[in-house]
């Protein structure tokens, strides 16, 4: 394909685009879908990841094709769910939200999956599920005042950003680390090679 090649990020993450980054990815565009994350009745987390980067997708894809000048690019979209078993944590908002996360999370395991959807200038939809195992210590009431003093947890699936803070917390992790800060770069970026996307196009003018 041409050098030509456009790529659409539907998300506004700051942590997202950042990792693209990291990868010598810019993306063109950034294009975030809001969509309704409210999981369906018994949904399983790694059933919600997925359908919620399949939705932001093709809603990225719809906005694309309203515009007078649409032309084809690449959309990748992403979803991240923190759950302990099948119970899926909230993107914490408030403070409450935050402190019931921590406090569920401390001192045991739990699951975080990355949902991501490519869908390519030719329409073809592609997805992937990753999915790492997390163990946090024990937290003290005290650390996590002190933690939820910092604001990170605002906004964040399960009331933490393992990247700042909170990578403290961690004793074990098992899988991917970047899925955990919100988009697993080695799928995502296989992803894209695999359909044609040159992923490194930018690589030669990458600083250490």
């Amino acid at each position: 394909m041409s050098i030509l090649q456009k790529l659409v990020l539907a998300s506004g993450s700051p942590r997202r685009i950042e990792l693209l980054q990291q990868a010598g990815i810019e993306p063109d565009r950034i294009l975030p879908a809001d969509v309704d994350e409210t999981p369906l009745r018994a949904e399983h987390p790694r059933s919600l990841a997925k359908r919620l980067a399949k939705e932001k997708a093709e809603k990225a894809l719809t906005s694309l094709k309203s515009e007078e000048d649409h032309a084809p690019a690449f959309i990748l979209a992403a979803d991240t769910v923190v759950a302990v078993g099948r119970r899926i944590l909230p993107k914490a908002d408030t403070i409450d939200d935050a402190v019931n996360c921590l406090g569920l999370l401390s001192g045991r395991s739990h699951r975080v999956y990355s949902g991501i959807c490519l869908i390519t200038p030719g329409g073809k939809l592609r997805q992937r599920l990753v999915e790492t195992r997390v163990r946090f210590k024990r937290l003290p009431r005290e650390e996590i005042d002190a933690y939820i003093a910092s604001g990170e947890w605002r906004g964040k699936a399960g009331g933490y950003a393992v990247q700042g803070l909170a990578g403290s917390f961690v004793v074990k992790l098992v899988g991917s680390y970047t899925n955990v800060v919100g988009l697993p770069l080695y799928e995502s970026v296989a992803l894209l090679s695999g359909e044609g996307f040159k992923a490194h196009r930018n690589w030669h003018v990458a600083r250490p």
